[in-house]
């Protein structure tokens, strides 16, 4: 029995899913020490271009 799926809203979401896998990584993220919502937006911006530097390096 095949359970019927958008084939690409799940490869997003996904993708979505493993980013905040590596971001979890950052303790501040995983464990929202921040109160406000544009400081814990902060960090995310902040630990993504982390991630995203390391994966530039590595390329």
């Amino acid at each position: 029995m095949r359970i019927e799926h958008d084939r690409t809203l799940y490869k997003q979401r996904n993708r979505i899913g493993r980013m905040f896998g590596h971001l979890k990584i950052i303790r501040a993220i995983a464990t929202r020490y921040d109160q406000l919502a544009s400081s814990f937006l902060g960090m995310v911006h902040l630990a993504t271009a982390r991630y995203w530097l390391e994966f530039v390096h590595a390329a």
